[in-house]
This record gives structure tokens, C-alpha cells and sequence, in this order.
């Protein structure tokens, strides 16, 4: 590991200081690429307006006019919790803006079943409900023989989406002839966002379709419905699916969470803090990456989305509680099924890098493996052994399930498409992003996979890519390791491309033991104090002196507040 510090332009630090910002809180925002303290400004007028996302307009008319007509609505959901998060978010938008209950239905792929996103099996699913227009949230953009056949049934096609599209052999987009298309990443939409996520996507449609109805006429005897209420929501599938933090993401988390702190959030929100045993007064992002989020993921994992869905659409606190405790229970079964998954890749990995050194990539297989939690399985390996790995499960139908999981540097939905490109027929489906993607196999060609996909690696990463860095800000000054530096820090929004604060230096091991068998607790000294430490999933103990990067967080024991290093990686002093 490298641990290099990041650098902090004085003049923006000053400025920020100067306009009333927190001096630590200056230093790290100015470190982040944050120039001016107006950009620190989170009113929802600061947001960029609906009409700059291409397809709103065109999709806020098609919903007007299907709910004039009393038409039926269906919602295809994807299965994580950025889907989850977009369908509850449309619901319970289109109820606002005047959707009849029984106008709303939604259908989840089965993971294991259906596979992801709209397929004609989904389509199938969706005409039973008699639908009239069919809605995707969260996917859809490669989806042209399902689009094709919605339309052949007489429905119309709205595609809400954040995926990449389809790139063919010549260069050339290749797009599905839905009815509309709302995504930052179509061809010729100059949304600046565009590290959008489906939900998000999904609450500027609704914010497009409140125009114009306002535009109609719809609001003149009642008052105009508040979209910014769904808000709570999108911060949960913001963060949830590692949307990178650029200023309009940070807004409209920050939104979110000033929602949830002050009370005003859906029965679902509130019953998943209950359940993770968060305090929403205190709520931050993390809470939602690392509490919330992997609950409402849970269920698509090895149940079934609906609850997840159920849970954040429902306005009965008390179905919401029963929701978010199902969600619990799932997700520690989750728990239990990830350990012993990691235990069986673990093995495997002896076979792939006898000699103690990984390949440039990874790729995985075992007969036991579960579907539903190779992604984080590939998301643990990949941060071990600072490697892109993909994960693959077999299928109901027998085909093998990848999950990817990759490193700065390292593209992996192009990579897949290389592989499709230099070996036509390998890859039966592919899609994703530049840190996560998943693919389908045959089990058969696993091995071709595997191979094509380490060659592209070794060609694409060199040395110092395959090196793992770790971005740091210096040392932590004494008078700043207190509560209220650690309730500061937490107030504010960090995710990915404003990564939370993560301090360096040197410290002197005092003592060291491990907890629960898998994390190392430390007693540490520091600036000539002698600070409480502890290493999650570090067992191998440190030297006597080393060099430690760690983020501060309170530990509260009787009623007692103390601060807590946990570190982040160490290189030895």
C-alpha cells in the first residue's frame, strides 16, 4: 500500500475559512476540488433543473396524458436498492401528482429467475397486469427485444435509466425504440450529472411531470404536491449504489439527510434506522451505505424485492416495522451466507496464485456459490487483493452469474465489451458501469473468461495501478480529536468523489489484541496521547511503529462518548 496526502490549495482553504466553514472542514472540502463556499450550498434551488435531462419533458407529457386518460402504469424495478428506491420514489410520486391506486403496479425480476432488467418474460408479467405504459427505473438501456415486444402489445415504453447504452462492433449506440428515454448517459443529453442514479433519474421525471401538470391546470384548486418529500429516498439509492458524489448528488443527499434528521421521512426510512438500530436525528451517509442500504439489498438477494419495495412505498408505520424486521432477518442470513462464501473463494484463490501474487484480474467459480451475493463476495476480494475481480454463481437455467468489482484505473463494462468484441458468442449478456458490472456465461467457456479477461488486464494495468493508494489528509491536530470534531465530520455528506476524511501519521503501538476473532483492537500513542484504535478484518498484527491512515468515529459505552481511530491501512513507520 501507498498512502499519499492529498493536496490542499491554501487559497481555497482560506476562502472557505474566511466565509464562515469549520477550518478542518475548509481544508478537507478544499482538498476535494471545492473552490467556493457557494458551492457548499445545498437549497433545493441550487439543484440543476428538470429540462436540462433529455427525455423529461417528452416523458413528463406521456404520463400526463396516460393519467388523463385513466391509463394503467406498470414499473419495472431492478432488484437492488437503487431500484427499490426508484420504484417506491415513483409510486409514491404518481400517487401525488394524481395516480389512482389501483392506475400502480410494479414487477421485480427474480434474480435467480428472470436475470436482470426488462426481458421478455418481464414483458409478459407486465401485460397480465394489463398495463397501458410500461415504466423502467433503473435499467432498461439494453433492453431492445423486450422494448420491441411491449410495443407489439400495444403498450407504450418509458425507459428511466442511468446505465451505459449499448455500444455495437462499428463505434456506433445503439439504442431501444422505447417511446422515451431519460438518461444522463444517452447520446447527445448534456445533463452535467452525469453520475446520476436511477432513483434520482427517476425523481427529475417526477419533477418534469409536476410542471406540466402545473402547465394544465392541475393545481389550481389544490396545493402543488412536494417532490422534494421523496428526497429522503434518493439520498438512500444515492448512496446505496456508489453514485459518485459530484455537486448536484451531494445536494440532493444532503437534501435527504436534513429530512431524515429533522423527522419528516417515509414509515420505511424511519423503520429501517429502527431496525439497524441507527438514530435518524444523527443520520448520516454512511448510515446509509453501510445500515440501510445492504437491508434493502438483502431481499434481492435471497428474497424477493417486493419487500424492500413494500417497505419504503407503504405509509403504515406498523407494516413498515414488520418490513424493516423482515429485511434484518434477511439480511444477516446474508451475513452468515457472505462469511461462508468468502471462506470457500479464499480457497480458491491458493489455485489462481500459488506463488502469494495475484493476476491483474480475477475470476471465480464454485459449484456452491451463491447468486445473489457474489458482488460483495467480489467487492471483499477485490479490496484485499487490490485486483478487478468478478464472482460467478450458476443459474436456474445453468449458466454462470458473474458480479465485477474493479479498481481506479480499470474500466470494467469496456473491458467486458472487449471481451465481447475478441471472442464473439462468449459473453451471453453484459452490462454495468466502470467500477461494477456483471455478465453471463456458459460454464463451459469460464476458463476462455477468465483468461481474456486477465490478458486485457495485464495489458491495461501497469505497476503502479496494481499498487493499492490510499488518499490521505495528513495529520490530525491534537485539539481536533474530540466529539465534536467527529459529529462535524459526520454532519457532512462523503461518498464516492468527496471520500470521507481519512487522517495520517505516524503512531507507536502500545498494545494490540484481537476482538470476535477478526479485528484488531490497538492501543495507540499518538502526538504524545494514547488513543484507542481498532482495525476491522485486520487479524496479522502491526510492528511497534508504523504509519497509520484512519478515520475517526465515537465509541459510546454507558452513556460515555470517546474517540476511536479506525484505521484504513498502515505502512510500517
Amino acid at each position: 500500500m501507498q498512502l499519499i496526502e492529498r493536496d490542499v490549495p491554501p487559497r481555497a482553504a482560506w476562502a472557505l475559512e474566511q466565509a464562515g466553514v469549520h477550518p478542518l472542514l475548509a481544508r478537507l472540502f478544499a482538498a476535494r476540488g471545492v473552490r467556493q463556499a457557494d458551492e457548499l450550498d445545498d437549497s433545493p434551488a441550487r439543484l440543476l433543473p428538470p429540462d436540462a435531462l433529455s427525455g423529461t419533458r417528452e416523458a413528463a407529457l406521456l404520463l400526463a396524458d396516460a393519467l388523463a386518460a385513466g391509463q394503467r402504469l406498470c414499473i419495472v424495478a431492478d432488484y437492488d436498492c437503487d431500484g427499490a428506491t426508484a420504484c417506491a420514489t415513483a409510486l409514491r410520486g404518481l400517487r401525488m401528482l394524481g395516480a389512482r391506486a389501483e392506475q400502480l403496479s410494479y414487477v421485480v425480476p427474480d434474480r435467480a429467475v428472470h436475470g436482470y432488467g426488462l426481458t421478455p418474460p418481464i414483458v409478459e408479467l407486465v401485460r397480465a397486469r394489463r398495463a397501458d405504459v410500461l415504466i423502467t427505473v433503473d435499467n432498461g438501456m439494453a433492453s431492445h427485444e423486450a422494448v420491441d415486444l411491449a410495443h407489439s402489445m400495444g403498450m407504450k415504453v418509458l425507459i428511466t435509466d442511468h446505465h451505459l447504452p449499448v455500444i455495437e462492433a462499428d463505434g456506433s449506440v445503439n439504442l431501444p425504440h422505447a417511446d422515451v428515454i431519460v438518461n444522463p448517459n444517452q447520446p447527445q443529453c448534456r445533463f452535467p450529472s452525469k453520475a446520476l442514479v436511477g432513483v434520482g433519474v427517476m425523481f427529475y421525471v417526477l419533477l418534469a411531470l409536476r410542471a406540466v401538470l402545473r402547465e394544465r391546470g392541475a393545481f389550481e384548486a389544490v396545493s402543488q404536491p412536494r417532490i422534494d418529500s421523496l428526497l429522503d429516498l434518493v439520498a438512500l439509492g444515492t448512496i446505496a449504489d456508489v453514485g459518485r458524489l459530484d455537486d448536484n448528488n451531494r445536494r440532493l443527499v444532503s437534501l435527504g439527510l436534513k429530512r431524515i434528521r429533522a423527522g419528516r421521512m417515509q414509515p420505511g426510512i424511519a423503520a429501517l434506522f429502527a431496525a439497524a438500530g441507527r438514530d435518524p436525528a444523527r443520520a448520516t451517509s454512511q448510515d446509509f451505505g453501510f445500515s440501510l442500504g445492504p437491508r434493502v439489498n438483502a431481499a434481492g438477494r435471497l428474497a424477493e424485492m417486493g419487500l424492500g419495495i413494500e417497505c419504503l412505498a407503504t405509509d403504515d408505520p406498523a407494516r413498515a416495522e414488520t418490513l424493516a424486521r423482515h429485511l434484518d432477518a434477511i439480511n444477516r442470513e446474508r451475513r452468515d451466507l457472505e462469511g461462508g462464501m468468502r471462506e470457500q473463494a479464499e480457497m480458491l484463490l491458493e489455485q489462481v496464485m500459488p506463488e502469494g501474487e495475484p493476476p491483474a484480474a480475477l475470476a471465480l467459480f464454485d459449484p456452491d456459490f451463491h447468486e445473489g451475493v457474489v458482488g460483495i463476495v467480489a467487492s471483499r476480494l477485490k479490496d484485499r487483493l487490490h485486483r478487478p475481480t468478478f464472482v460467478f454463481a450458476r443459474g436456474q437455467d445453468g449458466l454462470l452469474k458473474g458480479s465485477g468489482r474493479s479498481i481506479p484505473g480499470f474500466h470494467l463494462r469496456d473491458a467486458l465489451d472487449l471481451v465481447a468484441k475478441r471472442h464473439p458468442g462468449l459473453l451471453k449478456r453484459f452490462g454495468g458501469h466502470a467500477m461494477a458490472a456483471g455478465c453471463t456465461v456458459a460454464e463451459a467457456d469460464f476458463p476462455m473468461f477468465q483468461t481474456a479477461l486477465e490478458h486485457i488486464a495485464e495489458a491495461e494495468l501497469d505497476a503502479s495501478l496494481l499498487q493499492r493508494q490510499l488518499s490521505t489528509d495528513g495529520p490530525l491536530a491534537v485539539h481536533w480529536f474530540t466529539p465534536d470534531t467527529v459529529q462535524a465530520l459526520d454532519a457532512a455528506v462523503w461518498g464516492p468523489g468527496f471520500d470521507a476524511p481519512v487522517f495520517c501519521e505516524p503512531v507507536e503501538v502500545i498494545n494490540q489484541r484481537l476482538v470476535g476473532e477478526r479485528h484488531l483492537k490497538l492501543s495507540l500513542r499518538v502526538q504524545g496521547q494514547v488513543r484507542d484504535g481498532i482495525w476491522f478484518g485486520r487479524t496479522a498484527p502491526l510492528p511497534a511503529r508504523a504509519q497509520l491512515a484512519y478515520r475517526v468515529s465515537l465509541d459510546e459505552f454507558q452513556g460515555r462518548q470517546r474517540v476511536q481511530m479506525v484505521v484504513e491501512g498502515a505502512v510500517e513507520a
